[in-house]
C-alpha cells in the first residue's frame, strides 16, 4: 500500500500491518495476489481490516488475533443501533 490508512494501528510512519499482510495463499503481499484468487483478493471492498489491505476477519499480520475478533468492521461488544429490528 502507498499511503498509510488513518485506521492503522499506528505503530510507525508506514504502516506496518500492511506490509506483514499476505494474500491468503500466502505467497505474496496482500492486495499483490497472483494466484487462482487474485480477482478477489487483490479488490478493496467492504468492511477492511484496520490496514484495509484484507477483508475484515481475515486480517493475517501480526494484529490478526484483535483485528479478527471484529464483528463486521464493528468491535464485538459493540451495539449495532443502526439497523432496524
Amino acid at each position: 500500500m502507498s499511503s498509510k490508512p488513518e485506521t492503522c494501528c499506528g505503530k510507525s510512519e508506514v504502516c506496518v500491518c500492511a506490509q506483514q499482510a499476505t494474500c491468503s495463499c500466502g505467497s505474496k503481499p496482500a492486495l499483490q495476489c497472483n494466484c487462482e484468487k487474485a480477482a478477489t483478493e487483490n479488490t478493496v471492498s467492504g468492511n477492511r481490516c484496520s490496514c484495509q489491505a484484507r477483508p475484515a476477519g481475515q486480517c493475517n499480520c501480526a494484529r490478526a488475533e484483535a483485528e479478527n475478533g471484529k464483528a463486521s468492521g464493528h468491535e464485538a461488544n459493540e451495539t449495532d443501533f443502526t439497523t432496524k429490528a
